[in-house]
């Protein structure tokens, strides 16, 4: 039965994985989608495949695609590769994010759903620059070219796609309702192993200012899913997100990492001062938690000034600007 659902190039990819997750558990219908996405010869499943590889982090096996579809004898085949290149490119930083968007910019289709594709682009750049007020300006745009998208599995992505940049959004404007409302709309609708990792991640972020216990739910549930897939995010999760939510919350035994900055923030907590200086000697002070640490460390409330600014004006971060804020304002409690 599974084998004549992924012989069938007259089924849409929506249908395809509707189909497979009847009868598979979800690890089975990513592969085997991931596989029929290579033998189709169906052109709209060939551009919807590289979304679905995109959105699982199947980046190797989606730079495979690309090269193929690259080969297309159908145009708008060969635009779509384009595009996914430049999304790997931007992953891969292989282009500064200012000769990025110019390239995006520069790029012209009548193909409403590659249209689409493109502002999500801009906004996966914007969101390297931190320039998160920039995604206000697309949710006009993306009524207007919403509607025009006929392809069912295209649509729920980009569904996907647009309320993951709502939440994030929402959530560095420090508007945490409406921000989990569209994270819990995301979770709820998404096959994605990727996307479902990110989101559980900046959920658990989302809490620091709550408990610990709510966060480190969404960090551990993004923790074993990217074990259970091998996904890269994992070491992340582990070095990075889990260790500075235990710390911000002073909860830091049997808590490690390799990442300088967290360890850092791990020795603060512990009241190792003196220890954390020696780490942050290693890191750059233009990222906003170094100087935010770096403060602490020193006991020092123009250097937290320093850190705030910098969240504030350089990343339009209104929700961690909130730490050293929260030092501030409660007579530097952390020292």
């Amino acid at each position: 039965m599974v084998t004549s659902i992924i012989d069938q190039d007259e089924l849409s990819l929506d249908v395809v994985i509707k189909l497979l997750a009847q009868q598979c558990e979800q690890k089975t219908v990513v592969e085997l989608t991931r596989n029929y996405c290579f033998q189709t010869t169906s052109e709209h499943i060939k551009r919807a495949g590289m979304e679905f590889l995109y959105m699982n982090g199947l980046f190797h096996d989606l730079q495979a695609l690309i090269y193929k579809n690259m080969q297309a004898s159908h145009p708008t085949t060969r635009e779509w590769a384009y595009c996914y290149q430049m999304m790997i490119d931007r992953r891969l930083k292989n282009y500064s994010p200012s000769r990025m968007l110019k390239r995006v910019q520069q790029f012209q289709t009548d193909d409403p759903a590659l249209k689409y594709l493109l502002e999500f682009i801009k906004l996966s750049i914007y969101y390297d620059l931190r320039e998160f007020d920039k995604i206000g300006d697309f949710l006009e745009k993306q009524q207007y070219l919403y509607h025009l998208i006929d392809d069912r599995y295209l649509v729920n992505s980009f569904r996907l796609r647009m309320y993951n940049y709502l939440f994030i959004y929402y959530w560095k404007r420090n508007e945490l309702i409406m921000a989990r409302m569209y994270a819990f709309r995301a979770l709820n609708m998404t096959l994605h192993t990727m996307e479902e990792v990110n989101l559980h991640i900046h959920l658990g972020l989302s809490y620091t200012f709550d408990t610990l216990e709510q966060g480190m739910y969404h960090l551990k549930k993004a923790r074993d899913i990217a074990k259970s897939y091998q996904l890269p995010v994992y070491k992340t999760i582990i070095n990075k997100h889990i260790p500075f939510l235990c710390a911000h919350f002073k909860q830091t035994s049997n808590i490690k990492t390799v990442d300088k900055l967290e360890q850092a923030h791990l020795e603060i907590a512990r009241g190792n001062h003196r220890k954390a200086l020696i780490f942050l000697n290693n890191v750059s002070l233009s990222n906003p938690f170094a100087l935010y640490y770096l403060g602490l460390a020193k006991r020092d409330e123009h250097i937290l000034f320093q850190a705030y600014n910098h969240f504030i004006e350089k990343r339009s971060d209104y929700f961690f600007a909130r730490l050293p804020l929260h030092v501030l304002r409660n007579n530097v409690q952390f020292f």
